[in-house]
């Protein structure tokens, strides 16, 4: 197959004009006849290595899925680029099964979605179909290796016995080299190529923050970003149903999703997080696999995660689309606690512990947290990421000696019998009922760190853990005790460098301008809009006619015709046909609106000129043209940079003027005025700002030689 007829293809039906690392590899491979294992993380475009060929081959490709909803997603999808599938499971009625048996056999549709459980509906006519390809997706739950064993996808393993000239595609997020060896061998793959994509996702910001005060933050963070979805996973089911309550409480659309819950329940709240009726979805990992939605803005874990596998593969669901998006992890004591405690008397409890041990290793982490996890899927990368907490915040460092004396100390007292928030309370001195009744008040070092606060020790007995002074007793209710390492610092005088502990906080003006960027009168809301009414009308996500990636670049691209349009990203003929002409209109009177208003803006500020040239002062043109007069110095300013002879000395002073720009500096350059009238203490009125910023703004566009 040419090249020319896989990018053409690739663009009429898929509305891309180029194929992302490793798929037209992929292709090829599984076009000549090829078995094949790709590798490729969540976004990396793994549904266009099946798809794509499906159209291509004359027969059927039979995709195996692991979940309804994502079978549904998917054929949704394929249906508004006009490509005809289907899907077959347990939830249909037995007419709507066997409707789409006879299609199969009548080869009128091109692939059709599958559960490995549901295999058995179409034992008895493998015979009569023209099966060209074999997809197999979340390839890893076949592997008891991987972390999301799934023990029907053993029995695939007969599909290349019986179709042994059909080439099978394996497909997978996140596997290691053993997960990949055991994939292979179980599906019996014939000389397959493995496929392993790059698994650097560049538009995730990766940040993990300790685990205080959750839910304060939770509410600080998803309140900033009212128009974005995102998904919180928390470890346990009781704790799902309580955040969504609290976030509830708090304004947030939020509900919980885990397998507790009956059918239709999950069912409901899994539509509605996917056509953006619910924003916040607040989750175990049984909500994941089937959430093939591109616009998730952000991702958080509550609970400290397993393994990086899976972390890998739950961060990756934010930011499909392409754009920025980002991801907190909350890492504490007792995540850790109960996670070894499961993974210790789960299947393969040492490799299972292994893994655990790396993901706190990552979340502990004082070097750039991509370099760990690309290196973690055998990808060395040399340069900072730029774009996670560590690189955009360095930790410092400082000598820490004494408190570390003060610590491992204090935890000496207590005859290494107590766990962590035992250890502070005796250092800060606390008064509560457990020190009194095993009276600690009155051993030595009681309250010795009293000048250091609860959340401050906190941090630093973690640092203390991961640096091997002390450590966990897990099997005797968690204790803390001193390792031989210990003895060196108490005795020896070996000196211990901590790193300095970070207060968060959101950064409100970088929230502000968020909000400034997608305001409601902008043309990206208007297509927004558009777009959901549109899902509303055809009962499918919002983001299959058009991801949030396709609707910014019509922003900043505007195009105005079919020729135009179809150049978009993920605008293919299909949906050029069925969705350009309301687009395109929204498009042109969006720039005829915009158009207008330039010109009305032009002429009240000739009118200004006119006026101000004629002799009048602010005062008299505010009166004549029955304007507010901060107005008219709002268009004196404008016109003074736009290189207009405006005379501006009569409103502010050379001293106030510099004040100003002092204040610009210090206040990182604000979009408002608000910030400089606060940061003056009211004590410079708006007009006097506003025009000092006009005066700045000029002396800055005054090349300098």
């Amino acid at each position: 197959m040419t090249t020319q007829i896989l990018h053409t293809t690739l663009k009429e039906n898929f509305g891309f004009e180029k194929f992302r690392p490793n798929q037209e590899e992929i292709i090829h491979t599984i076009l000549s006849g090829q078995d094949a294992l790709a590798i490729m993380p969540t976004g990396g475009g793994k549904s266009i290595c099946f798809q794509l060929p499906a159209l291509l081959f004359p027969g059927i490709t039979i995709v195996i899925s692991p979940l309804i909803a994502l079978m549904k997603d998917q054929v949704d999808s394929l249906k508004a680029n006009g490509i005809n599938a289907c899907f077959i499971n347990s939830s249909q009625t037995q007419a709507e099964q066997q409707n789409h048996i006879q299609s199969l056999k009548e080869n009128t549709v091109k692939l059709v979605y599958i559960a490995p459980e549901s295999l058995s509906y179409l034992d008895n006519i493998f015979s009569e179909l023209n099966i060209s390809l074999i997809a197999v997706d979340e390839a890893h739950c076949i592997s008891a290796w991987g972390h999301d064993f799934r023990p029907a996808y053993t029995n695939l393993g007969y599909l290349k016995n019986r179709f042994p000239s059909t080439p099978i595609l394996a497909l997978t997020a996140t596997a290691d080299k053993a997960t990949r060896e055991d994939i292979s061998t179980q599906l019996n793959l014939v000389c397959n190529k493995v496929f392993v994509a790059s698994f650097d996702r560049k538009n995730l910001s990766l940040e993990v923050r300790p685990a205080l005060d959750r839910v304060k933050q939770i509410i600080e963070f998803v309140s900033e970003k009212p128009n974005e979805s995102g998904i919180v996973y928390c470890l346990s089911r009781k704790t799902t149903e309580e955040l969504a309550g609290k976030l509830l409480k708090a304004g947030i659309q939020a509900k919980a999703y885990h397998a507790g819950l009956d059918n239709t329940t999950r069912s409901k709240t899994q539509d509605e997080f996917i056509n953006d009726d619910c924003q916040v979805v607040c989750a175990t990992i049984a909500f994941g696999m089937g959430i093939d939605k591109s616009n998730v803005r952000w991702v958080i874990h509550y609970n400290l995660p397993k393994n990086i596998e899976g972390y890998y593969q739950e961060i990756g669901r934010a930011g499909r689309d392409g754009l920025p998006s980002e991801t907190i992890l909350f890492e504490s004591y007792g995540d850790v606690i109960q996670l070894q405690k499961f993974a210790s008397e789960g299947l393969n409890s040492e490799v299972q512990l292994a893994k655990l041990d790396r993901m706190k290793q990552y979340a502990d982490a004082l070097s750039c947290r991509r370099k760990i996890l690309l290196s973690y899927f055998g990808e060395l990368v040399t340069e900072n990421c730029g774009n996670c907490d560590i690189c955009k915040n360095p930790p410092s460092f400082f000598d820490g000696t004494i408190i570390t004396q003060k610590a491992l100390s204090a935890i000496s007292r207590l005859q290494e019998r107590e766990p962590l928030p035992v250890i502070i309370d005796f250092l800060r001195g606390s008064k509560n009922a457990h020190i009194f009744e095993n009276e600690y008040q009155h051993l030595k070092t009681y309250g010795i760190g009293a000048d250091i606060s609860w959340y401050d020790w906190n941090q630093y007995l973690i640092q203390l853990i991961n640096l091997g002074y002390c450590e966990i007793a897990f099997h005797q209710q968690n204790k803390i005790r001193l390792t031989a390492f210990a003895s060196k610092v108490l005795f020896d005088g070996e000196k211990v460098q901590l790193t300095a502990v970070q207060k968060i906080s959101i950064d409100k003006s970088e929230a502000k301008t968020q909000k400034i960027k997608t305001s409601p009168d902008s043309l990206f809301e208007i297509l927004r809009k558009i777009r959901f009414k549109i899902a509303k009308e055809e009962d499918v996500p919002a983001y299959i006619i058009f991801s949030d990636a396709a609707l910014r670049q019509m922003e900043s691209q505007r195009p105005m015709s079919d020729e135009e349009l179809i150049t978009i990203d993920g605008v293919g003929k299909a949906k050029l046909e069925k969705y350009g002409d309301a687009f395109i209109k929204a498009i042109i009177d969006f720039q005829k609106s915009k158009s207008s208003k330039i010109k009305k803006e032009s002429s009240t500020y000739k009118e200004t000129l006119a006026l101000y040239q004629s002799g009048l002062n602010a005062v008299d043109i505010a009166t004549k043209r029955k304007l507010g007069i901060p107005t008219v110095i709002s268009h004196l300013a404008k016109l003074y940079t736009d290189g207009n002879d405006i005379d501006l000395s009569g409103f502010v002073s050379n001293e106030e003027v510099i004040k100003i720009k002092e204040a610009k500096v210090e206040l990182d350059s604000p979009n408002a005025l608000k910030p400089y009238f606060d940061y003056f203490e009211e004590m410079v009125s708006y007009d006097k700002i506003r025009i000092g910023l006009a005066i700045i703004e000029k002396e800055n566009q005054i090349p300098i030689n």
